[in-house]
């Protein structure tokens, strides 16, 4: 397997996104300008230029038309996925965070994160058809504490809105009104990812205090736990094998002083029902803090503090290593 090294950005990589599709994917960095990049073999496409801050996230449209990032110049942007063109910008006072588009693309959720006297706020805003339109006045403002929400996601057909924080919570919110439903402290450090399963019903988490969970998306009960020896920054669900994928490492301030062997920068494979560990795939320079499955399950890309993507492509020898696991 030899994967495709794509440098576009001087920066850390924050979150790696493919659209529906799978044939675009899109790289968010603590650069000022989120890439997108074609899955099959890594070309550039380009760059959205406009933020004037590191991009923490970003989320496209079920039609690939419009993408949404977040950053930490206090903006959420909306732009054409095609030409690049900025079609608004949704303007605070806070640094952006998370984000996150609902199903059907007519709302996007936005954290903002604690700053000077305000606190931390999820803002669910309205997205026009014609996102020009846009009103930056939210339907539904959700407020927090001093901590942060690090990943958003929409659920049970946008009547819920999930969030995870570095208080280690998961919570569950009402859209309409805004009201908490449920919370869960299912990790002892921050909340790094979430992402959900294809079908909605449960995601995984990745924290800082070595372990990724798999959580029931209704009830926030954690059902498997998969531990690791280093933080873990990002974890994704396959959605045609019972995988899971995990990428960390030591923190990079750390890895000077401790062996060459300590930081461990692979992407480690877990089956998500044993909670076995079975594979790795090294490569990087530094941590991983972004990891997605391609939406036919057959790749993956990683994206770590070295500023490289790897798209890696499985063949099916490969793939089907682990089959015993499956049994």
């Amino acid at each position: 397997m030899r994967p495709y090294l794509l440098k576009g950005h001087e920066r850390p990589l924050t979150q790696l996104r493919y659209n529906r599709e799978g044939d675009l994917l899109f790289s968010c960095a603590r650069d000022h300008n989120p890439t997108l990049w074609y899955s099959d073999d890594g070309t550039r496409v380009g760059t959205y230029v406009g933020h004037k801050g590191s991009v923490a996230t970003c989320d496209v449209s079920w039609d690939s038309y419009f993408l949404i990032t977040a950053s930490a110049d206090s903006s959420a942007k909306v732009w054409v996925v095609e030409t690049g063109e900025c079609l608004h910008t949704f303007a605070y006072k806070q640094p952006c965070k998370a984000v996150t588009l609902s199903l059907g693309d007519k709302m996007a959720a936005i954290s903002t994160d604690p700053f000077m006297a305000e606190s931390a706020a999820i803002r669910i805003v309205s997205i026009a058809d014609d996102p020009r339109d846009s009103s930056d006045e939210p339907l539904v403002t959700i407020p927090g504490e001093r901590s942060r929400f690090s990943r958003l996601k929409f659920t049970n057909c946008n009547a819920r809105l999930l969030s995870a924080g570095d208080d280690g919570y998961v919570r569950l919110w009402d859209v309409e009104t805004g009201k908490e439903v449920e919370a869960n402290k299912i990790h002892d450090d921050t909340v790094n990812d979430l992402q959900l399963s294809n079908d909605g019903t449960h995601f995984v988490t990745a924290s800082r205090d070595k372990t990724s969970k798999l959580v029931d998306t209704a009830t926030l009960q954690v059902l498997k736990t998969y531990q690791t020896d280093r933080n873990a920054n990002s974890a994704a669900i396959s959605p045609i094998r019972d995988h899971v994928l995990i990428g960390g490492g030591q923190e990079a301030s750390e890895v000077t002083t401790t062996s060459s062997r300590a930081g461990r920068f692979e992407s480690r494979f877990f089956h998500k029902i044993y909670q076995e560990e079975f594979g790795t795939v090294r490569g990087h320079f530094g941590p991983i803090n972004a990891v997605a499955f391609h939406p036919d399950g057959r790749s993956f890309a990683s994206g770590g503090e070295d500023g490289y993507v790897r798209l890696h492509h499985l063949s099916e020898s490969e793939y089907l290593k682990s089959d015993f696991l499956d049994a």
